[in-house]
C-alpha cells in the first residue's frame, strides 16, 4: 500500500521513555512514570483530531475514532500496554536501527557481550534485507509492548487522514501494569463500550493468537521457630532451611519453564523472602487446560508437606488465587473474529498463522469480562531481555493488517 508509515518514528520515540511497572508497588498505576508516555499519547491523539482522547487517574488512555459508515458495525477496540517488564532495566533505552539487515550477528555496542545471533534467534534468519531495531546492550528495548502502542497510533493516524476508508466505531485502549498482571484491574468497560477487541502484543509476522495459558498465583508460607542461635539446640526450626528443602524437592527434569515447551504447563518460583521464623515463596502456575492448574497445585502442596515433615514442629500455609484464564474458551464462540483477521492479512500479503501463547495478555482477562479479545502480531521478539528486537517491516505490516481489518468488519456488517 502507498502510505508513509509513522510507526517506526513513533516507536523510536516511545521506547526512550521509562515505563517499567513495579510488582511490589501498591499504587495504581504501580509507577507514575508510565503516565509519562500516556500523556504524550493523549496529546498525539488529540492532535489527530480525536477529541475524546483522555488519561484517567488509574493510568488508562481511552479514545474513539467515530464511525464513518451508515452500517451498524460492531464496535472494535485495539489495545496495547504502555508498561515494560521489570525483569530488565528500561531506563535510558537507546534504540539502534540496523538497516538492510544481512543476517550476521548483531553486537550491541554498550555491552559487546550481548550478541544477537541468528543461530539463537531463528526468526531473525527470515529478516534479511529488513530494518531491525535493537537496544544498545544495557537495557531491554521495550518492543513489548511499545511496538503495539506505535502500531495502534499509526492506525489512528491513517484513519484520521484517510476519511474515505469506511469503518465502524473504533476504540483505542492503552493500559498500565500489564506486565505485573494488573493491566485491566481498573478498566472502565462502560466507557470503553466495545463489542470485540484485539490486543497488539504478539510476535512473528502473521501470528494470530486465540489461546493463552490459564494462570493462578500461589504463595506458600513456611513457619519455623526462631530463638537465639547461641541457645538454639533442639529448639530452632529455620524456615529458610525448610524453604530450601522444599525447593530442592521440585523436579529438575520437568514441571518448570526451563524444561517444558509447546502445550506443557509449568510451576515457576518467582520470589522468596523471609527469615528463620517465617519464609514465603511465590509461584506462578500455568497450563492451557484450566483443570490442570489444581493438579499442579496439589503436586506443589505435596512437596510442601514433605518439606515440613522433615522439620518436626514446622508448618505451612498454601494460598492460591486466580490470575487469568485461557481466552480460547470465549474467542471460539465468535469465529468471525479470527476469520476477519485472516482476510485482512491476506489482503496485506501476510501469511495467517494461528498460534497459542505460553503466557497471557490483557485480552485473556478482557475476554472473560465480556469482550472477546484475541491477539495480533507486532513483530516484537526476545522480549524481557537485552536481546529484544523488532523489524520495522513487521510493524508496518501489522498497521496495514489493522487498516484492512476495520474495513472487513465494515464490509461484513
Amino acid at each position: 500500500m502507498t502510505y508513509n508509515f509513522t510507526v517506526s518514528d513513533r516507536f523510536l520515540k516511545y521506547v526512550t521513555i521509562d515505563t517499567q511497572s513495579d510488582p511490589y508497588s501498591d499504587t495504581v498505576p504501580s509507577t507514575s512514570r508510565q503516565k509519562d508516555l500516556s500523556i504524550i499519547l493523549v496529546e498525539e491523539l488529540k492532535a489527530m483530531g480525536i477529541k475524546d482522547a483522555m488519561l484517567d487517574d488509574f493510568g488508562y488512555v481511552y479514545a474513539t475514532i467515530p464511525a464513518n459508515t451508515g452500517k451498524q458495525v460492531p464496535v472494535i477496540c485495539f489495545c496495547s500496554h504502555v508498561d515494560t517488564s521489570s525483569d530488565c532495566s528500561g531506563k535510558d533505552v537507546k534504540p539502534i536501527v540496523h538497516q538492510n539487515y544481512d543476517c550476521r550477528d548483531i553486537v550491541l555496542p554498550d555491552d559487546p557481550q550481548q550478541v544477537i545471533r541468528p543461530g539463537d534467534h531463528p526468526y531473525l534468519k527470515t529478516k534479511r534485507g529488513e530494518d531491525i531495531i535493537t537496544a544498545s546492550g544495557t537495557t531491554l528495548l521495550g518492543a513489548d509492548d511499545k511496538a503495539g502502542v506505535a502500531i495502534i497510533m499509526d492506525l489512528a493516524n491513517y484513519l484520521t487522514t484517510h476519511p474515505d476508508v469506511k469503518h465502524g466505531t473504533i476504540k483505542i485502549l492503552f493500559t498500565p501494569d500489564e506486565e505485573i498482571g494488573r493491566g485491566v484491574d481498573h478498566v472502565n468497560l462502560e466507557k470503553l463500550g466495545a463489542d470485540f477487541g484485539y490486543t497488539l502484543d504478539g510476535g512473528e509476522r502473521g501470528s494470530y493468537t486465540d489461546e493463552t495459558f490459564s494462570a493462578n498465583g500461589v504463595t506458600i508460607h513456611f513457619y519455623g521457630n526462631s530463638i537465639h542461635p547461641g541457645y538454639a539446640k533442639d529448639k530452632l526450626i529455620n524456615a529458610i532451611k525448610i524453604s530450601g528443602t522444599f525447593l530442592d524437592l521440585l523436579p529438575r527434569d520437568g514441571f518448570s519453564p526451563e524444561t517444558t515447551e509447546d502445550r506443557e504447563g509449568f510451576v515457576h518460583p518467582v520470589h522468596i523472602e523471609g527469615g528463620a521464623e517465617k519464609a514465603s515463596l511465590s509461584f506462578i502456575i500455568r497450563d492451557f487446560e484450566t483443570s490442570k492448574l489444581k493438579l499442579h497445585e496439589a503436586r506443589l502442596e505435596q512437596f510442601a508437606k514433605q518439606a515440613t515433615g522433615r522439620y518436626p514442629g514446622s508448618r505451612y500455609e498454601f494460598e492460591s488465587r486466580e490470575q487469568y484464564r485461557n481466552m480460547k474458551e470465549i474467542v471460539d464462540l465468535h469465529p468471525q473474529i479470527g476469520e476477519y483477521v485472516k482476510i485482512a492479512m491476506e489482503r496485506s500479503g501476510v501469511t495467517f498463522k494461528k498460534s497459542s501463547a505460553r503466557g497471557g495478555t490483557d485480552g485473556s482477562r478482557l475476554s472473560f469480562m465480556g469482550i472477546p479479545f484475541p491477539d495480533i502480531f507486532t513483530g516484537e521478539m526476545a522480549f524481557h531481555g537485552k536481546q529484544e528486537y523488532v523489524s520495522i517491516q513487521d510493524m508496518q505490516k501489522s498497521v496495514e493488517t489493522l487498516i484492512h481489518l476495520v474495513q472487513v468488519w465494515e464490509e461484513k456488517a
